[in-house]
């Protein structure tokens, strides 16, 4: 099944997001797999037997969250200069968000620019994380401050690489296709109320509506200057729980999990969603065994800490929130005592 993207507005950029057994991959030039440990030992034997290149190298790096940082890119880079690419080699991101997010930035830099490939190897790569060309890095102050949007020269999503993901990997990713279907598609809300997140035919069902949900947007919106920003629904206030827990804690997906928690309790406040519609919302998220409760130590230390947010401006903080369920809204003139009036709901004394 292929997918389009195609970037007409901004770069007449196109490329397909392939959804299937993983081809045979041939490249006439250099190419280095960026990995890690974990995805290496699992599935490396298999990706080494579809690619050919001129010449083929593995970088691996380490796994987790705690690593997206400039410094394991550098090594990234450094390794690149070692094999001697150049401006025709390509990278492949062979891993999770994590992964594809470095090799991308990377290739966004390396001689000013190089092609590079996405082959998502996490539900939350597959659904999300690999479609649209988001890249960058983690820094003390918050969640991919650093990056560029640099679009892969395609995606390839083979779902038997899930095969192996530890369930908790797992459902990180589910809450990406929850967040997807509360946003957009009430009706997509109703098929996932009734079916086996860990059935095989539904796991390829919810990558494919994901990816075209995905695509759908991007094609319309490639920078996020509007309704791409609906897609960080969760996301502003899970930054902060993942920067407050310095990426140890929680798997990005948890931590989105939690921030939509929070944010469908500010729509409550606005009258944007009924508390049913937040309730229905929370029975999904721990269907799928992800974290609903989360207690905030410092509630304005957590509301600080929405401005280092890109989605901030201004002094405004842009909170993308349910407008009923499979409807979305932005709204960025919220008053910091509704705000804190909600984060004081999620505190130690009201959890107490």
């Amino acid at each position: 099944m292929l997918v389009p993207i195609e970037l007409t507005q901004t770069q007449n950029t196109k490329y397909d997001i392939n959804i299937g057994e993983l081809p045979a991959l041939t490249f006439h030039t250099s190419v280095v797999i960026v990995t890690n440990p974990t995805v290496s030992n699992y599935h490396l034997e298999t990706l080494l037997s579809k690619v050919s290149a001129d010449k083929l190298e593995v970088v691996t790096v380490p796994d987790g969250e705690e690593y997206k940082t400039l410094a394991t890119v550098e090594n990234i880079l450094n390794e690149c200069f070692e094999h001697k690419l150049d401006r025709k080699s390509l990278l492949i991101a062979f891993g999770g968000g994590v992964i594809g997010d470095m090799t991308g930035f990377t290739a966004s830099m390396y001689q000013r620019g190089i092609e590079f490939i996405q082959i998502p190897t996490t539900l939350l790569s597959q659904v999300d994380a690999s479609v649209g060309g988001k890249t960058g890095v983690n820094t003390p102050y918050g969640k991919n401050l650093i990056g560029a949007f640099y679009q892969p020269q395609a995606v390839y999503i083979d779902p038997s690489f899930l095969n192996t993901l530890p369930p908790r990997e797992f459902s990180a990713g589910v809450a990406e296709v929850l967040k997807m279907a509360v946003m957009f598609d009430k009706a997509f809300v109703t098929y996932l109320q009734n079916v086996n997140f860990t059935d095989n035919q539904t796991i390829k069902e919810m990558i494919r509506k994901s990816v075209e949900l995905k695509a759908w947007v991007v094609n319309q919106d490639e920078k996020e200057a509007g309704i791409r920003a609906v897609l960080n629904y969760g996301h502003t206030f899970g930054h902060v729980v993942e920067n407050e827990t310095n990426y140890t804690e929680y798997l990005h997906g948890e931590a989105v999990a939690i921030g939509m928690i929070m944010a469908n309790a500010l729509a409550i406040e606005l009258d944007m969603f009924t508390q049913e519609e937040a309730d229905e919302v929370k029975i999904l998220l721990e269907k799928a065994s992800l974290p609903t409760q989360y207690i905030i130590k410092d509630v304005d230390h957590f509301y600080d800490h929405f401005f280092l947010d890109k989605k901030s401006a201004k002094g405004s903080i842009k909170f993308i929130l349910p407008d009923g369920m499979g409807n979305h809204k932005i709204v960025s003139d919220i008053s910091e005592t509704i705000v804190k009036n909600v984060l004081h709901t999620f505190s130690e004394t009201a959890c107490t």
